[in-house]
This record gives structure tokens, C-alpha cells and sequence, in this order.
């Protein structure tokens, strides 16, 4: 079961190469501090590199980012390339290396109130709470006509702006400027009708909307340049595209995954002449009708996401300016995707190569003078928001200086799960949780217990260490480090 471990070899500061074993078709690459700690893990996640190592077209390294942890088909904080020249129609792009919620991601907010002038936390975390509903139902968000969620689908953020539902303020601050190419007419009347209701609203889990303090500035520069400084109120949130995205993956996972069957240990695809050894990375051709028709039901719900972030801001900054009196000024520092499959150019082994690029709890991380990037980017390098959990803090990252990394321009995402959901829940006393938080000037609104002790500090990787791996993988370089204040779960 685990005899990649008998293939694991140093590819320098904070990687752990697996090399090219089996039925693998490329390398694989964890980032870890060295191997006793990823063996220290949990040894499912890299058995699920592996597997994807295995995918028809990958190319490159597989990556397991710092925070990885196991999920469906591929680990999160996994990344998977695949080239779009392979065989007749394409390497391969599969819903599972995408995961449920499409374009889950972050966007962080620079505001213009330093944090020990925040009047009355506790208050504002109460209004807060009712202006950004959170839970397991859709209920809550604004009402958007048929019309107008189209609009959504095919534009993105820009579109929740022009509705006058969503803030943006510049759309060069947000990933591939807040739209993805997305054709609506490719998802379900289901999946639409479980959108109908949820924009504007953060979900459960892990999602967050939090109001923090810059507690330390380590690139002075980059910080001056998006607008922050030490002892300033920011606000980040994050959240993703709600049912409707859960449902697009969830119909094209269960259409693929019908084209499959058991043979030789894993997965025959016929039409395709593909095996793959786990069923939960069904897959089909990038350029074949399937793989398009995929591409373009997830770019709608990407641009779903886009656009629900943008209205969660505006909620945000409404609830904050009610609760002040005054109109305080906010600029957009960044939103980022983390669970997305992109068309990118990118050089593999010397050559050109355009990939589709696979992040499921990855964060994107391209370098300074990228041209993808806004002209404020252009010298410091992509921001990456890296949250850590409610009780200990967050950071913000730049892309390395020194040109795109060897994972494709990715970085970690958060802290990464070290307990399930289940033993988590098991182990934490929620009451002395919640006076934890409150002893350390960290003001809650929360919904259930249950869900709360999920989330526990102590359910997470520390996210200082995963940081660490991160720069010391030359896959980012630290701008500030982020104190909580107030704490929106689910």
C-alpha cells in the first residue's frame, strides 16, 4: 500500500521527492520540512500523489503542498498538470483533482482603521453575523432574478458590481480579474437552483469571515505597496461557490465515474483507452466534448465564487460602517482561488507547455513581472492569502522573486487538517475553546457547537510551520503575519 515510501529522495530545502515508480508517468514532490515529518503524517495523502502521478498527460511534478492533507481523489493541497498535447484530445482533467466546491478561495480587504480603534468587537461580531449568513443552507443570500444570475455566471465579480450587490474596486486585484471563460447554459437546473438563494452567504466548515490586525510586517515594501502597515484593521473571507458548484462537480463526477470500470487493480476508461488506479480521479480528455463541457460548467460556478466573495465584502463593509457611523475606505489586497483547474503556459523539462493546471487547496503564486499580473503586483509578486486557524493567526505571502516555481506557480492555501472532523469533535471541549478565544481578545460568532469544535485551533497544522516549509521550498516569500480579532464561522 505505501511503497512510494521505498522511492522518496531530498530535492532540497523543503522537498521530498517520490520518484517515478510503478504506473506513475511523472515525478512527485511533497513539501515537507524533510522526510521524517512527511512520514510523521498521514501516509494516505501521498498514496493519493501517487495515484494522480498516474493520470494520462501529467507532466512536471505532482505537488503536495505544506498544508496537504487526504481528500477525494487528489490530497488537498494538491497540484496536477497535465498537457494539453497529449495524445489525440488532450492529457487529462478530472472534476475530483478540482474538488466539490469550485473556486473556494479568499479575498482580503485593506481597511482604513487601525485595529485599537475599533469600537465595541463583540457588538460589531453580532451585527456581523446577521449581515453574512453562514451555515449548511443556502438560505440568507440576496435575492438575485434568473436574469440578473446569469449575469453572474458569465461575468463574475464585475457583474455582483454592476448589479450593485458586490464590491470591487479594481478588478486587476482579483485572480484572472474575478471571471473564468464559463458557459451557463452547461449547468444544471439543479445546481441553479441551489445558487438561487446562497450568493452572499459564507457556508460551513471552514469558512470564515474574520475581521484582523497587520501584527507584523516582514517585507515593508511589498505591505506599502498593497496598502497595509503594522496595527492596521483587515478583514478576509473566505468561501466559494456555495451549492451551485458543489452540485456542477457532483454531476460531472458521477458521469465520469460511470464510464469507468475495475480492471488489472484500478480503472479502465474504454473510449479513452485510459486506466487509472482510483476511480474518485475519473477523468476525460481536456479537448473532448466531456472535458470541455466540464471546463465550462466550472468556470460558471468560478465566476459564482468571484462574485459571491465580492458580495460578502460588500455585506461586510456595510455592517462595519453601520456599526461606525462613517464610511470607512477599503481596497481590495487580493482574491485568489483554491480549488480550480486553469489553462496555463508554463516550461516542463526545458520546453514549452500549455497545462491544465489543477489546484484543489492550493493557492496560486506567480512571480513579479508575470503578465497576468495588475501593475502593482508587477514588482512584489502575486499576494498569497494563507489563513491559519481562529485562534492563532493568518499570513500573507508574495510569489518568489525569483521567477515561477517548479509547482507551477502554487503555494499553500491555510494551515491543512490534522484531525478529522469527527475526531476533532471528539477531542475538543468546546466551552473552554470559546474561553480560550475570548481570553485572547478574539471576539466569536458562531453558529453550532458542533461545528465549532471542527474547527479547533488543535484540528489544524500549526501555520507557522507550514509557512516556514513553503519559503523554505522557494515556493513564496512572507509579507505579514495576521492577528484575529473578530471570527465569523459557520
Amino acid at each position: 500500500m505505501h511503497g512510494w515510501m521505498d522511492h522518496l529522495e531530498d530535492l532540497g530545502p523543503g522537498v521530498v521527492g517520490i520518484r517515478r515508480h510503478g504506473r506513475m508517468v511523472t515525478d512527485a514532490a511533497v513539501v515537507a520540512h524533510d522526510v521524517d515529518a512527511l512520514l510523521r503524517g498521514d501516509r494516505r495523502a501521498p498514496e493519493q500523489l501517487v495515484n494522480a502521478a498516474c493520470m494520462p498527460g501529467a507532466v512536471g511534478r505532482v505537488w503536495a503542498m505544506a498544508d496537504h492533507h487526504f481528500g477525494y481523489g487528489l490530497p488537498i493541497g494538491g497540484v496536477l498538470a497535465t498537457d494539453h498535447d497529449a495524445g489525440e484530445q488532450g492529457g487529462a482533467i478530472s472534476p475530483g483533482a478540482v474538488g466539490f466546491d469550485i473556486n473556494c478561495g479568499v479575498r482580503m480587504l485593506a481597511l482604513d482603521l487601525m485595529a485599537e480603534d475599533l469600537p465595541d468587537p463583540q457588538r460589531l461580531a453580532r451585527r456581523l453575523g446577521g449581515r453574512l449568513p453562514a451555515g449548511t443552507s443556502g438560505g440568507g443570500g440576496v435575492e438575485v432574478p434568473p436574469q440578473a444570475l446569469q449575469e453572474v455566471l458569465n461575468e463574475g465579480a464585475q457583474a455582483a458590481a454592476d448589479l450593485g450587490l458586490g464590491f470591487v474596486d479594481d478588478v486587476g486585484h482579483l485572480e484572472s480579474r474575478g471571471r473564468l471563460d464559463g458557459d451557463p447554459s452547461l449547468v444544471s437546473e439543479r445546481a441553479i437552483a441551489r445558487g438561487a438563494t446562497s450568493l452572499g452567504t459564507l457556508g460551513s466548515g471552514n469558512h470564515f469571515a474574520e475581521l484582523q490586525r497587520v501584527e507584523h510586517v516582514l517585507d515593508e515594501d511589498a505591505a506599502r505597496s498593497w496598502g497595509l502597515h503594522e496595527g492596521q484593521l483587515v478583514a478576509m473571507i473566505h468561501s466559494g461557490s456555495r451549492g451551485l458548484g458543489h452540485q456542477v462537480c457532483t454531476d460531472h463526477v458521477r458521469y465520469l465515474e460511470r464510464q469507468y470500470v475495475e480492471q488489472d487493480g484500478g480503472w479502465w476508461n474504454e473510449a479513452h483507452g485510459w486506466w487509472i488506479p482510483d476511480r474518485q480521479l475519473a477523468a476525460t480528455p481536456r479537448h473532448h466534448p466531456d472535458g470541455e463541457a466540464y471546463v465550462g460548467a466550472m468556470g460558471a460556478a468560478a465566476n459564482f465564487a468571484f462574485a459571491n466573495r465580492a458580495v460578502l465584502a460588500q455585506r461586510l463593509l456595510d455592517g462595519l460602517n453601520a456599526h461606525l457611523g462613517s464610511s470607512v475606505e477599503a481596497t481590495t489586497v487580493y482574491d485568489v482561488a483554491h480549488n480550480i483547474a486553469k489553462d496555463e503556459e508554463h516550461l516542463v523539462d526545458g520546453r514549452r507547455c500549455t497545462c491544465c493546471v489543477h489546484r484543489k487547496g492550493a493557492t496560486r503564486a506567480f512571480p513579479h513581472s508575470h503578465p497576468e499580473l495588475a501593475a502593482r503586483y508587477q514588482v512584489t509578486g502575486q499576494p498569497v492569502l494563507v489563513p491559519g486557524d481562529m485562534g492563532n493567526g493568518s499570513w500573507l505571502l508574495a510569489g518568489p522573486r525569483t521567477g515561477m516555481s517548479e509547482a507551477f506557480g502554487s503555494s499553500c492555501h491555510g494551515a491543512g487538517r490534522t484531525l478529522s472532523r469527527h475526531a476533532a469533535r471528539e477531542l475538543v471541549d468546546v466551552p473552554a475553546l470559546k474561553a480560550r478565544l475570548a481570553s485572547s481578545g478574539i471576539h466569536l460568532k458562531h453558529g453550532s457547537d458542533r461545528s465549532l469544535g471542527e474547527e479547533a485551533p488543535e484540528a489544524y497544522k500549526p501555520v507557522d510551520d507550514v509557512v516556514q516549509a513553503t519559503v523554505s521550498a522557494g515556493l513564496a516569500t512572507p509579507v505579514a503575519r495576521l492577528a484575529p480579532k473578530i471570527v465569523l464561522k459557520g
